[in-house]
């Protein structure tokens, strides 16, 4: 975990990476998870990102220590903000483009230190209401540093229910006002994708 970031710039094809830690539980949670973690990649090519799985010594030596590997395919549709000081997804599709199937959403956001308390304190009231949220199929808390730097996974039925769990709802509008007043990010990203494939190796 601490080790491997060093020796991506060696992976070919891999053109922005993050190795991440999970929360316990559903991730959204000051306590981790030792037993999971989570690789971010962004390739140049599907060939690329196929040989890395299949053959790479990163994967080899991840197998040898696991029970199982989870692997989702993701088509960037739209994305907002930085991660790192870049957007590391490229342009936005046009809305033509728009899948019917389902969807993954990823944020992350670097906190600010005189913030911590504030935004820790109202992590369980976004927990709840991802819990309740009709059309989610999987959610973790998962982050670069612990406390400071945090991001989420969520696998949705469709684009209909990310809608209604996003502008409909109103714990989720209440959390991105408290997000707007009380500045609690340094830097932060949205993003949205198509899930192409989920496959799980045990």
């Amino acid at each position: 975990m601490g080790i491997a970031p060093f020796t991506f710039h060696k992976i070919e094809g891999l053109v922005f990476s993050k190795l991440m830690g999970t929360g316990a539980g559903a991730g959204f949670s000051l306590f981790p998870d030792f037993s999971t973690y989570a690789f971010l990649g962004v390739w140049e090519s599907e060939a690329s990102a196929q040989a890395f799985f299949e053959s790479s010594n990163f994967i080899k030596e991840y197998k040898k220590r696991t029970n199982k590997i989870r692997t989702l395919s993701l088509r960037p549709l739209h994305s907002s903000g930085k991660w790192s000081g870049e957007n590391p997804f490229g342009p936005n599709v046009a809305k033509e483009d728009m899948p019917q199937g389902k969807i993954a959403i990823i944020t992350r956001a670097t906190l600010r230190w005189n913030r911590l308390l504030s935004f820790w304190a109202a992590v369980p009231k976004a927990s709840k209401a991802i819990e309740a949220a009709e059309g989610v199929h999987f959610y973790k808390g998962i982050g670069e540093w612990p406390f400071i730097q945090q991001a989420t996974i969520s696998i949705w039925e469709n684009l209909d229910a990310v809608h209604t769990f996003a502008y409909k709802g109103k714990a989720h509008s209440e959390i991105v006002k408290d997000t707007r007043k009380k500045k609690w990010y340094k830097e932060d990203m949205f993003s949205r994708f198509e899930l192409l494939n989920d496959v799980t190796y045990e």
